[in-house]
């Protein structure tokens, strides 16, 4: 029986993958998934995994792979009927009952993938008919052999014959006209005169749905007739925008660690399998839609987009981009990779070979990048208007995307890409010869010494150091995964460093340790104004939120400090030695190190302002 829409949906919500599979299989989690041995076939090395974000299991030893209540069906020897009703009463949900309409609705879909079944079939058989010479030499031009023709089951729709179409003729055997009429093969005009093929003298292209089942086709004719390709129209099985060419055999790939590409046409499609590329699909002669995009973020988080390099392929980048923006979440993006000007992923791979095709995805921009270049170029920002453009066309930009701490993220990022920019445009301007000799004859502030640098520096260091110190007081459970990152943390200030340790001493005495039992203990010990200035106002200066963190979002706070921490260490030493060496080695090289690397020391406070307003969050839950 089918069910109402977002009934299954609400079973996989509520019932946990992992804890379901944890009843049979010993799993272990690295990272964000899980594995164990297969429940399916005898193995000693582990080979089964389990994505709960995903929601599929997937065995790369026999290739099992499903949902949750796919594994209760394997697993336990289910129908799907009996699998759905044993999970719906676990979640407390009531089987819905199919009405009378609601089993006609499946009955007449059955049908219809039956008749596009037979359609395929006869398709197939026609391209191998004399009528289809011309449609074989086509695809053998394209270089398509035998088995790529029958791997993805091409086929040619003939023209007309007696006035009906041989479709037409072939099908009424065995299905009514009108039900042929439903399934998109056949046309009926509104004159009233007969009904005829709706595909006609076409190379045709299969279109599955995701479970590999045909829905649709696509028909691409070998003259110069218009349109140049032609899909069926929307059915009771079909919705263009919803489908993805390829998409059933991308979800096998993907299963397999393939990457999932998205490219323009069918034959692109084709050529990225055959070629190695198996997690290639394409939208069907539109630009990407919402529901696409949802079908390839349930595959993986940051599907490649790979268009033409020519004027076609960026517009259809954009408008990719446009549509995606407000959808992006943590986590979940997309990457932009350009092909060669002139080139698609056919005739680059039968040009160049799959070197060149991997060179291209390898080389994919993040979504970010791709959305600034993109402002930078659209007008030139020779003045301070035109650059202040350029700022409120970027907030927009921002202000796009629904999550909020993405949207935040976003205006950061685009704070400092703005100052890389200002850097640049300054460097290309500034004021600075060169000697006979090669050295550096500056006409700018003077020389920068090593006390100035370290003065300028010390209230960053510093905040960093009691922030991740913070953190821990606020959420002393970080410790049972990270004590050994605190403890070898490179604290430089010997008053936190202090508490540090007396930190360390309490998580190792006190199992289950939490915020008021350590913030308790350090009173008692003598760290009262510590505890007080790290939990207070001083800290929490540039707070933009107070409400307590989730156990997650707090986890990657203390990632990010501790990231932040480490790179500002680091790129202080850089500093320090490019001064040093300036002094004795005074070139334009040298100089213009210095020069990047102050630059990148005002990022950091930028950085750190920013920082200090989400930290806040994570700090003040934990304050007693």
């Amino acid at each position: 029986m089918a069910f109402p829409p977002g009934f299954l949906d609400e079973i996989r919500i509520r019932i946990s993958l992992p804890d379901v599979i944890g009843r049979k299989v010993r799993l272990v989690k690295k990272g964000r998934e899980y594995s164990g041995l297969c429940p399916f076939h005898n193995e000693k090395s582990p080979s089964f995994t389990v994505n709960e974000e995903k929601g599929f299991f997937h065995c790369f030893g026999c290739g099992a792979h499903g949902d949750v209540i796919g594994f209760v069906m394997q697993s336990q020897n289910l129908g799907f009927l009996e699998a759905v009703e044993a999970l719906a009463g676990e979640a407390g949900l009531e089987v819905p009952r199919a009405s009378p309409q609601e089993r006609e609705r499946v009955v007449k879909q059955k049908t219809l993938v039956e008749v596009m079944e037979a359609a395929a079939g006869f398709f197939q058989a026609q391209l191998d008919s004399h009528a289809g010479a011309a449609a074989r030499a086509y695809l053998e031009g394209r270089g398509l052999d035998r088995a790529a023709i029958e791997r993805f089951r091409l086929g040619y729709a003939p023209g007309f014959s007696g006035g009906q179409g041989l479709l037409k003729q072939f099908l009424l055997r065995e299905f009514p006209e009108s039900m042929l009429i439903e399934a998109g093969l056949v046309k009926k005009p509104e004159d009233g005169r007969d009904s005829f093929d709706y595909f006609r003298d076409r190379v045709m292209f299969p279109i599955l749905d995701r479970a590999g089942r045909v829905i649709a086709f696509g028909g691409r004719v070998m003259g110069d007739a218009k349109p140049k390709y032609l899909n069926s129209p929307d059915t009771p099985l079909f919705h263009k925008g919803r489908v993805l060419y390829g998409l059933s055999w991308a979800r096998a790939g993907v299963g397999k660690g393939a990457t999932l590409v998205v490219t323009e046409g069918y034959m692109d499609v084709i050529a990225l399998h055959r070629a190695g590329f198996e997690g290639a699909v394409a939208p069907l002669g539109t630009a990407l839609t919402e529901e696409q995009l949802e079908e390839l973020w349930k595959l993986t988080p940051e599907p490649t987009l790979c268009f033409d390099g020519d004027a076609a392929g960026q517009r259809a980048a954009t408008r990719a981009l446009d549509r995606a923006l407000p959808l992006l979440k943590a986590g979940r993006s997309l990457k932009f990779a350009v092909l060669p000007a002139g080139e698609d992923p056919d005739s680059l791979i039968g040009r160049q070979g799959t070197a060149a095709m991997q060179a291209v995805l390898d080389g994919a921009t993040p979504f970010a990048e791709v959305l600034f270049t993109q402002e930078l170029a659209a007008r030139p920002i020779d003045t301070p208007e035109r650059r202040a453009d350029l700022t409120h066309r970027l907030n927009a930009r921002a202000a796009a995307i629904a999550d909020e701490g993405l949207k935040r993220e976003y205006q950061f990022f685009f704070r400092n890409k703005l100052y890389e920019q200002g850097r640049s445009q300054r460097a290309a301007s500034g004021r600075r010869s060169l000697g006979r000799d090669g050295r550096v004859r500056l006409q700018a502030p003077e020389p920068v010494s090593g006390a100035r640098l370290a003065q300028a520096t010390q209230a960053v260091e510093r905040r960093r150091q009691e922030l991740l110190v913070a953190i821990v007081l606020a959420n002393p459970e970080l410790l049972d995964e990270h004590v050994e990152e605190f403890a070898h943390l490179p604290l430089t200030a010997p008053d936190l460093d202090k508490l540090r340790r007396e930190i360390l001493n309490v998580h190792a005495a006190i199992s289950g340790l939490d915020a008021a039992s350590l913030q308790h203990h350090l009173s008692n010990h003598g760290f009262v104004r510590e505890v007080e200035r790290l939990l207070g106002q001083q800290v929490l200066a540039h707070a933009q939120f107070a409400e307590p963190a989730d156990r997650e979002t707090t986890r990657l706070g203390w990632l990010q400090a501790v990231s932040l921490w480490r790179g500002h260490l680091a790129r202080a030493q850089e500093l320090e030695a490019a001064v040093r060496r300036f002094e004795t080695e005074p070139t334009e090289a040298s100089w213009a190190r210095i020069m990047a690397l102050q630059e990148q020391a005002e990022i950091e406070r930028m950085e750190q302002a920013e920082f200090d307003g989400t930290t806040a969050g994570w700090v003040s839950s934990g304050r007693h």
